[in-house]
């Protein structure tokens, strides 16, 4: 295998020598001039002169040769440097400390840099701040790996001008001339391709929206329909799709009609308007109908696109207020309408005059219940017995009007000028209001007693608008019944914006529901030799406009509505998720997890097979999960809270008392109950060396721990005396800042891997 390059080398200098010879031959070789005849010249040097005129020819190929392949090398470098500079995708070569060493001239037109201003830079400058932590992450993972590896990343990258584009990144990790370690990068820019994905999920979303939605060919056959098209037709898209629109027709329009329709579409490319068609079933229905044209480049027709919406039950709603126009067919009392009308004179007449006029808005107290229990019928007797007892106490200038099923707002006019008067005008009139109402009612054969909750607002003529007002009153109407029932309550600014950021946390945690928007956070326990034994698993919710919500402002919400059910059972399936996922690793398969359960959640009928479920759909060993229950909880049914525990620890499962101290700490109910843990509550910790009375709290709590055979946590650590502290009283295991803050699961593994 040696001699190759060899023979190759000998074969190269013969087919010199032999060509040399025959340019020699065929005379197109100068001859070296002699003075003398080449009669006397011996045959040696005769011989010799031969020989230089043959190396004379090789030379000369030779030069040739070499010139040629001089200008082959100049013509492919230069071809390099402009596939390099020019090309398509920009190009980084980073060193082993993330320094940029050479960039192309693409590269630093993507980022609108000079390439001076980008070598010895760090390659993380031009990260978009999002993904920084990304990029770093990505770049100490690829250190560690071995020359040759390949990784392909998206980054969004920053330009000098402040504008950010997505980027393509394939990076290789190789080794330089010599030999030091260095990532090669090539960046496409892929911002278009980016908002061409954005725009076809827009699309896709649009096209799956509440509106019927079908699209044609230029000849009106039916290509494609989305299910709001099934729901609201009743055909399913393969019955349709070949066929035309004609299908539905209801035989309700005329031939002219439909003209006017397509000559507007020919001439404008829209038409919209109300047309009559025929479901499946046969059953006609009103339809808000709306025809696009798509045109191609050529101004050409490709497609019509139809979107529907059934106005059916809209077109009966409007029929159905003309019909009772301004009064209310169960109280024969002024409906929404008329109050509305009348709401609009009075605060013209208080501007000319000056005096004030008030609103009541009358909610009846548990009206859900008596329909419930008693019926529709029997809580319409009710209604019409309040709108009788209202009217009566009431001016006969006044206005009593049931705006619908238990709502009734009356309006007061004609008040004093002064507002302080004018609110002492209503207070009584609506205190004579809630005597009337509070007195007991004869329903048919039932005798019946409620209350109700009064809303109260002053107006004048320099009041907003009607909307306003109405919704300004029913916010202190709600605050009424937040203030027990039976009530009256005046409005105030500071009610109302109350009231506008509960609603607006209610409805962002149900999308941070619909949109998994949560995170788990581990706050580590540690034990006394400061090895992390486990974690607490911690809610946290990133929102995407206002940052991290505390827990302490979502968590009572979700508690009110209802939410923590879907929350606290997220919880539960993402902690068995991590627990399974780490019993494959051999330093965290010993870890366990502990997850607060909520009172709400805890009392479901179900509750027990819930965790089970979610058991034996993870797989996971279930003496690593901790439930983590407060006094108050436990104490509120503690036989059922018994039976629950004792079903889920035959099982495996530990349990804690959370915060425990603070509540009616009791030894009866800790003997009964499954306990693993005893949780010493924060403020207590917190004040080891500062109040004597807490310190003794905490001995207590320890010693009355191990003489049940419980072990002892400590929350909220934060000095190394609390540590002291409790390690010298036998305390086994801590959590608190002293040892780390709660962490995301990243940065908590990390610190695993430290301990």
């Amino acid at each position: 295998m040696k001699e190759k390059p060899v023979r190759h080398y000998e074969y190269r200098l013969q087919q010199l020598r032999d060509e040399a010879e025959t340019r020699l031959a065929l005379s197109t070789v100068k001859p070296i001039t002699l003075k003398i005849p080449a009669t006397q010249i011996p045959h040696a040097t005769a011989t010799l002169l031969h020989e230089l005129q043959v190396h004379q020819v090789e030379l000369e190929m030779q030069a040739d040769e070499l010139q040629r392949a001089n200008w082959n090398a100049q013509d492919s470098r230069d071809r390099y440097v402009d596939l390099y500079e020019f090309a398509p995708i920009g190009y980084f070569t980073i060193d082993a400390d993330g320094i940029t060493t050479d960039v192309n001239l693409k590269a630093a037109t993507m980022l609108g840099i000079e390439r001076k201003n980008i070598k010895q830079h760090r390659f993380a400058e031009f990260v978009a701040d999002k993904d920084k932590d990304y990029w770093n992450r990505t770049f100490v993972h690829l250190k560690k790996e071995a020359a040759g590896t390949e990784l392909a990343v998206n980054l969004q990258l920053a330009r000098k001008d402040g504008l950010i584009f997505h980027g393509q990144l394939d990076c290789l990790k190789t080794v330089d001339i010599n030999q030091h370690p260095v990532l090669r990068i090539t960046i496409t820019d892929i911002s278009k391709l980016k908002q061409a994905e954005a725009e076809l999920r827009i699309a896709a979303i649009a096209f799956d929206s509440q509106e019927g939605i079908f699209v044609t060919d230029a000849n009106s056959v039916i290509l494609k329909t989305n299910q709001a098209f099934t729901r609201i037709t009743g055909y399913a898209e393969e019955e349709v799709i070949g066929k035309t629109p004609h299908l539905f027709s209801s035989g309700h329009h005329d031939d002219a009609f439909y003209q006017a329709m397509w000559n507007s579409i020919n001439s404008t490319g829209l038409w919209n308007g109300e047309v009559w068609n025929k479901r499946k079933s046969g059953d006609l229905y009103a339809q808000l109908l709306f025809i696009t044209a798509i045109y191609d480049d050529n101004n050409a027709v490709l497609n019509y696109v139809g979107s529907l919406i059934d106005i059916t039950h809209e077109k009966a709603a409007v029929a159905q207020i003309e019909k009772l126009a301004f009064y209310d067919s169960l109280t024969n009392m002024p409906n929404r309408r008329l109050l509305l009308e009348r709401v609009k004179h009075a605060l013209a007449a208080t501007q000319r005059s000056g005096q004030n006029g008030a609103l009541l808005f009358i909610d009846v107290d548990n009206f859900k219940t008596l329909n419930d229990t008693l019926g529709h019928d029997i809580g319409d007797v009710l209604l019409q017995q309040i709108a009788l007892r209202l009217v009566s106490c009431v001016r006969e200038g006044d206005t009593v009007s049931r705006i619908g099923g238990d709502e009734f707002v009356v309006m007061l006019e004609n008040l004093s000028e002064n507002a302080e008067t004018a609110a002492q005008q209503t207070k009584i009139a609506a205190e004579k209001m809630l005597v009337a109402l509070n007195q007991n009612y004869v329903l048919g054969t039932h005798d019946y007693h409620c209350t109700s909750s009064i809303g109260i607002i002053l107006f004048n003529g320099h009041h907003a608008s009607i909307d306003d007002l109405l919704k300004q009153v029913d916010i202190a109407m709600y605050q009424a019944k937040r203030n027990g029932r039976n009530t009256l309550c005046f409005f105030d600014a500071k009610m109302q914006s109350i009231l506008e950021a509960r609603v607006k946390l209610e409805r962002d945690l149900q999308l941070a529901i619909d949109h998994n928007q949560f995170q788990i956070y581990y706050l580590n326990q540690v034990s006394q030799d400061g090895e992390t034994i486990g974690a607490e698993a911690l809610i946290r919710w990133p929102h995407p406009e206002r940052g991290l919500v505390s827990p302490l402002e979502f968590i009572p919400v979700a508690e009110e509505n209802g939410m923590i059910l879907d929350i606290g059972l997220w919880m539960l399936e993402t902690v068995c998720q991590q627990l399974k996922l780490w019993e494959g690793n051999a330093r965290n398969k010993q870890l366990h997890l502990a997850v607060n359960v909520s009172s709400r959640q805890f009392y479901q009928p179900d509750f027990v097979a819930q965790v089970m479920a979610i058991i034996e759909k993870t797989a996971i060993d279930p003496s690593k999960l901790e439930l983590e229950l407060t006094e108050t909880l436990v104490l509120d049914n503690i036989d059922d809270a018994i039976q629950k525990m004792s079903a889920l620890n035959k099982f495996g499962i530990t349990f804690s008392i959370d915060d425990f101290g603070t509540g009616y700490s009791s030894l009866a109910y800790l003997t009964q109950l499954p306990l693993t843990f005893l949780k010493i509550d924060q403020s207590f910790v917190r004040n080891i060396g500062v109040k004597p009375s807490d310190a003794i709290i905490v001995q207590t709590i320890i010693g009355m721990a191990k003489s049940l055979g419980m072990r002892v946590i400590a929350e909220g650590v934060e000095t190394k005396e609390q540590h002291l502290f409790l390690q010298h009283n036998g305390c086994s295991l801590y959590q608190g800042f002293l040892f780390s803050k709660p962490l995301p699961l990243f940065e908590f593994e990390r610190l695993l891997t430290l301990n």
